[in-house]
């Protein structure tokens, strides 16, 4: 992975023209960001679509050296049931496994957001076509796919607030607790290279977090550590979280 983004940002330099890389996830935007100092010569950019995107693309190219913009190449799906009234409730995985059988790359496809019985879908302008032409059906649920501008945005609607105690705000505790983990659980996932702050992987059980952190842990979701809110009557830390998709 490193390799692959030294040469697209050398490229770019030597060329003088914007380089892309597939859509990363989040264990691969990890790399970039050990080298981000490296290749700052290339001014690269990070973006996946719309804000807070977890799957995003590194451009790589100096808006003022160049003398030009180049947007990213990326485009947004509605893919809507037909029938809503008779739509299934449909999960994030059946929509990516809808479009895993189509035989589409990962490195195509960016993050996926559910509302209600549509998902919205950020791809490579490349795959869209494909996409539109050959997914029409979702397990059971006939779909319409086609590009939108409306662009969703996570807001309250898809946070839920929970409250918890915690004794600090050292992360595997707090993990441990959003998640009804035992502290060696918790752990555990940091050794598996499962936990990221903010975009960037978490190999610290002991990091503190801080007001407006996003965590995510994969294979179980993420959310945003919303900071403290005074003690408990035993001296436990309150603290409010915002669990995505809650």
């Amino acid at each position: 992975m490193k390799k692959r983004l030294r040469e697209l940002a050398e490229r770019s330099y030597r060329g003088n023209c914007y380089t892309f890389t597939d859509f990363l996830s989040l264990a691969e935007l990890s790399c970039y960001y050990e080298m981000e100092r490296e290749l700052l010569f290339a001014g690269e950019m990070v973006y996946g679509g719309s804000e807070g995107r977890e799957r995003c693309m590194i451009r790589f190219g100096n808006p003022g050296e160049l003398g030009y913009e180049q947007d990213f190449p990326i485009v947004c799906l509605r893919i809507r049931p037909l029938m809503k009234k008779f739509a299934e409730d449909l999960t994030h995985r059946d929509f990516l496994g809808a479009l895993m059988n189509l035989g589409i790359e990962r490195g195509t496809l960016g993050d996926i957001i559910l509302q209600e019985k549509e998902a919205f879908l950020f791809c490579k302008e490349t795959i869209a076509p494909y996409i539109m032409e050959s997914l029409t059906r979702v397990r059971h649920t006939s779909v319409l796919c086609e590009v939108t501008e409306e662009i969703p945005v996570e807001g309250e609607a898809d946070l839920k607030d929970i409250n918890i105690q915690i004794a600090s705000e050292r992360i595997d505790g707090v993990i441990a607790k959003v998640y009804k983990l035992s502290r060696s659980d918790s752990a555990a996932l940091f050794l598996q290279k499962r936990i990221f702050v903010n975009g960037r992987q978490c190999e610290n059980n002991s990091h503190m977090l801080k007001d407006g952190d996003q965590i995510s842990v994969r294979g179980y979701g993420r959310f945003i550590y919303a900071g403290g809110r005074g003690l408990s009557k035993k001296g436990k830390l309150n603290a409010l979280i915002q669990i995505y998709g809650g």
